[in-house]
């Protein structure tokens, strides 16, 4: 996972918002109890965390679940397409790239990873080359390695959100479709982690009703949402939103943390769980 309790519980009251303190009067716990659960030290019961579920407007079944290490993770089935995670680390955590191919030896690479190095060692050797690259969203360990991909590819261009100062970058915009090496992908503007997010809905034109995978980079974790650095609550505005488009089977490919589908999400994910 991503995000461990102390995360979610840090971002869930930045979006009310909420001091400690005032949490603390809201639940009945100790202020000292709290702050060694956002500092992943938590020793909380279930009732607790139920009435922290409450004060904070988040799925009880979902957060109970994520702070005993027991957050569900499905085994994402019936992709029309080969989808390879690409986890690299960075700082004390991972993130990821992935690539999409709908067989052979070329594919469509979505996010570069932090450096070029790290994308070479986690490279399938089957791709050999690519057909597009897409960017959701221009953060270090987001586009690491892409200056060297778009020159060894010959590709020199990439699509990502609009961004002036990235040569060769071919804006997408909110429901802007690009058809690409036998794939459809959908963009959608996402703004609240960054200014300029994207995610991208990728289908097969070849088998269009079959299960979709959505690159989500910042937007949304398995069990969480990525952090609001530019605006908490457009962050989950648009993370409610796009959820709400996807079919029940639509695989959710992170930037961060393991795959999960928008089934799983829709019932367990602390933030977007009805």
């Amino acid at each position: 996972m991503e995000d461990e309790l102390g995360d979610v519980l840090e971002k869930a009251a930045r979006n009310i918002p909420l001091t400690i303190e005032s949490l603390a009067a809201a639940t009945n716990i100790e202020p000292s109890r709290l702050k060694d659960a956002l500092d992943y030290r938590p020793d909380l019961t279930p009732a607790e965390l139920g009435r922290i579920a409450t004060a904070l407007n988040l799925n009880e079944v979902g957060l109970t679940a994520l702070a005993q290490g027991l957050y569900p993770l499905p085994d994402p089935v019936g992709l029309p397409f080969c989808l390879f995670p690409l986890r690299m680390p960075y700082g004390v955590g991972v993130a990821n790239a992935y690539l999409v191919s709908t067989g052979g030896d070329s594919a469509v690479l979505f996010d570069t990873g932090a450096s070029h190095a790290e994308l070479h060692r986690a490279w399938p050797e089957q791709i050999q080359r690519l057909d597009g690259v897409f960017i959701t969203h221009y953060e270090a360990e987001h586009i690491g390695g892409l200056e060297v991909v778009l020159r060894e590819s010959e590709l020199g261009w990439f699509h990502g959100p609009p961004n002036g100062r990235w040569p060769g970058c071919r804006g997408l915009g909110e429901g802007q479709t690009v058809n690409l090496a036998g794939l459809a992908i959908t963009a959608f503007s996402t703004p609240g982690h960054a200014d300029a997010h994207n995610c991208y809905l990728v289908k097969s034109l070849a088998a269009p009703t079959a299960p979709a995978v959505l690159i989500s980079g910042d937007l949304i974790f398995a069990g969480s949402l990525g952090g609001g650095y530019f605006c908490c609550q457009r962050q989950l505005t648009h993370s409610r939103r796009i959820l709400g488009l996807l079919a029940e089977d639509t695989v959710l490919a992170p930037g961060h943390g393991p795959l999960t589908t928008a089934a799983n999400e829709r019932r367990y994910n602390p933030f977007l769980s009805a």
